[in-house]
């Protein structure tokens, strides 16, 4: 049988398909396509800041390689990041040839900008398909003006968009980093203009924490010469907390990791104490601060239990960051390249099981696309540019590694999978046990929702390989046509084991593009089986 001899393409035939009538995108009966947070609470979810400050010179803002450059020139030798994002799925709308950065094959490297609102939506169909919560969007207070603020306004425009589509939370943290003596009124300011003319609060996706919408500011008491007070920082909380009109919020405050014993990186001022007993959550920043499995397991002893014993006996709540690996050699040369190595993930992985046997309830992870610092956990290349400037990598694995170790560890703090200082192997992602249907046969399930937008789950079983198959029969394909029989995305095309797994297609084609409305044919092929089953896409 033809691939077009199985799609079925009469209004009446979709009504069988469906088992309902087909309706416009405006029609009640269209059905949400995506399971969404919790935007009630931050206790059990993996927060990741993004900072969305990327930019190249055809942008409006009029900012260049903004992020992207050393001083005022981009070219190889002259750039401020250690980790080369994974293009690959970028559409060509998106990609921006980074001008002499060429690959080992002598092949143009491209750039994104987060001014690009596909870009950032896409980022946010990543957090989605490997089960990360949601994202505190930065906002530098030093530049939210002039082109500055409108940098800003636009990616948070963009990540509304991209929570919304994809059922993601997001919460504005301020980083006063920058501010001289007396600005950190710019904060207030800033916040009163997203209460009322973004109404940012009103969003359906703004993470919320005990009924109040959550705020974060960052930089409080570290002692690195910072010119504003921690006065001004305790009316500022106040600020947020008691204002009759633009209060009542939860406010997050992320503070040095010594915070608690006034010594180190942290300023030696009571204070300092005091602003955090008056927080309703304290975050201390630990990036950099353990370089080894054994200093995070030791860090955790010294500093994390400690904190959360001080926070509970002060009613308050604690929020540790973890970081995957640091490196900031192209932005300061005497660091040397990959600092803090990521032991193909072994790193993250230990901060996360030592921190919620700890007890942490929430986390929050640096950095969602902190490529400048090597922090960064969305996809990330391990063909990147060479030449004067020497890029780190992903060790060899694939570039999705951090994201589906992100949504591990999510699932570890919720109690989804078992506590263990060992990595799951990679070969259970989005693989689920029901009962006994692991040992069940081949089969494609049908997708949910359907009629769908802009998202569908597939589900499908694949059964243990028989001995005279051999190994070859769990080698998968899950790929995406359309009427004519055309190919329109390739959703899975590896070895997995047997089980039931899942995938979600985003209603797009392998260039990135939305595929228009219509039925698709969605074909799932081993070596010895092949199943299909019609789908209808409403935009």
């Amino acid at each position: 049988m033809t691939l077009l001899s199985l799609l079925v393409t009469s209004c009446a035939a979709l009504a069988v398909l469906t088992g309902q009538p087909v309706r416009s995108q405006s029609g009640s009966a269209v059905l949400s396509s995506i399971k969404r947070v919790s935007t009630t609470t931050l206790t059990g979810k993996v927060m990741c800041g993004y900072q969305g400050w990327f930019a190249v010179p055809t942008d409006a803002i009029n900012r260049g390689w903004y992020h992207y450059k050393l001083g005022n020139t981009f070219a190889p030798g002259s750039c401020k990041f250690d980790l080369w994002p994974d293009m690959s799925e970028m559409g060509s709308d998106e990609r921006h040839a980074a001008p002499g950065f060429l690959t080992a094959s002598g092949e143009q490297a491209y750039l994104f900008s987060s001014q690009n609102r596909a870009t950032v939506v896409r980022h946010f169909k990543w957090m989605q398909e490997y089960g990360i919560d949601g994202v505190f969007i930065q906002r530098f207070a030093s530049e939210v003006r002039g082109s500055g603020l409108t940098q800003f306004n636009t990616v948070l425009e963009n990540c509304r968009v991209g929570a919304g589509q994809y059922g993601r939370s997001f919460a504005v943290m301020y980083d006063l980093s920058g501010l001289k003596l007396g600005q950190t009124s710019s904060v207030k300011s800033d916040w009163m203009m997203l209460v009322d003319s973004k109404r940012i609060t009103k969003d359906s996706l703004y993470q919320y924490h005990n009924g109040k919408p959550v705020v974060a500011v960052w930089g409080i008491g570290f002692n690195d010469g910072r010119q504003y007070t921690l006065q001004e920082c305790e009316s500022l909380i106040d600020f947020l907390q008691n204002d009759p009109k633009y209060g009542g919020c939860t406010v997050m405050i992320g503070v040095p990791t010594h915070w608690r014993t006034l010594d180190q990186d942290a300023v030696s001022d009571p204070l300092l104490l005091t602003i955090c007993k008056k927080a309703d959550i304290v975050s201390p920043w630990f990036v950099g601060r353990p370089f080894t499995i054994d200093d995070v397991k030791a860090h955790t002893q010294s500093v994390v239990r400690p904190d959360l014993a001080w926070c509970k006996s002060n009613g308050r709540e604690y929020l540790p960051v973890v970081f995957p690996g640091f490196s900031w050699h192209n932005m300061k040369p005497e660091s040397p390249m990959n600092l803090i190595p990521r032991l193909k993930g072994r790193f993250l992985w230990t901060q996360y099981q030592q921190y919620i046997e700890a007890g942490s309830a929430m986390i929050y992870q640096a950095m969602f696309d902190e490529i400048d610092e090597g922090t960064a956990i969305f996809k990330c290349t391990n063909d990147p540019p060479v030449g004067l400037s020497r890029f780190v990598d992903y060790e060899g694995l694939p570039s999705d590694t951090y994201l589906w170790l992100v949504g591990q560890g999510a699932r570890m703090l919720r109690k989804e999978i078992p506590l263990s200082e060992t990595i799951p192997p990679r070969g259970t992602t989005n693989v689920k046990k029901r009962g006994r249907e692991g040992s069940q046969g081949f089969n494609l399930h049908q997708n949910y929702p359907n009629p769908f937008n802009p998202s569908t789950e597939i589900s499908y079983q694949l059964p243990a390989p028989t001995a005279a198959e051999g190994a070859a029969d769990s080698f998968v394909t899950l790929k995406i046509f359309d009427v004519r029989g055309r190919s329109v995305a390739t959703l899975v095309n590896q070895a997995q084991p047997e089980g039931y797994h899942s995938v979600v297609w985003d209603g797009m084609d392998t260039l990135g593009r939305n595929v228009p409305s219509g039925v698709y044919l969605c074909v799932l092929q081993t070596r010895s089986n092949t199943m299909s089953r019609k789908m209808l896409l409403i935009r």
